[in-house]
């Protein structure tokens, strides 16, 4: 079995570990895949992919702390 997801999955929860963030991630099949597009996620807690719609959330939410 190869650990790949299908690119259907159209709500994905994300950790700090998956930053940055791009869509699709490394463990979406190819096959069917868009063109890698990097998300913002760190300040609002969640992404919206503007090819396929998966929206993304960071779990534990925004990043915390930090200068503005």
């Amino acid at each position: 079995m190869s650990g790949l997801i299908e690119n259907t999955k159209r709500s994905v929860e994300v950790s700090a570990e998956d930053l940055p963030l791009h869509c699709p991630m490394p463990n979406m099949q190819k096959w069917n895949a868009h063109p890698r597009v990097f998300l913002q996620i760190e300040k609002t807690g969640e992404a919206l992919c503007p090819y396929c719609g998966t929206h993304y959330t960071l779990k534990g939410g925004p990043a915390k702390g930090g200068h503005h």
